[in-house]
């Protein structure tokens, strides 16, 4: 395994944690429910999971790094509009 792939993984779950965590407080703030939120953090989390192994095994390099620049910039925005 190449050791971009390993960085751009881990770099992935540094961005991604968060993110399911910011999910899951808009999901709160929306509908005051306890399932809905817990249903909203285990999709997202292996929604992140599965992009992580997929980004570890076979995307190629241009995609893998658009992905992670994509969950990046999507954490930041969350971030910034809450």
């Amino acid at each position: 395994m190449e050791t971009w792939r390993i960085i751009a993984t881990s770099l992935l779950a540094l961005a991604g944690l968060p993110l399911v965590l910011v999910l899951m407080a808009k999901a709160r703030d929306r509908t005051d429910s306890s399932g809905g939120v817990a249903i909203t953090g285990a999709v997202a989390f292996v929604v992140l999971l599965l992009l992580g192994v997929v980004m570890l095994t076979v995307l190629p390099g241009a995609l893998t790094w658009s992905l992670l620049g994509l969950v990046a910039a999507a954490l930041g925005v969350m971030m910034l509009a809450s």
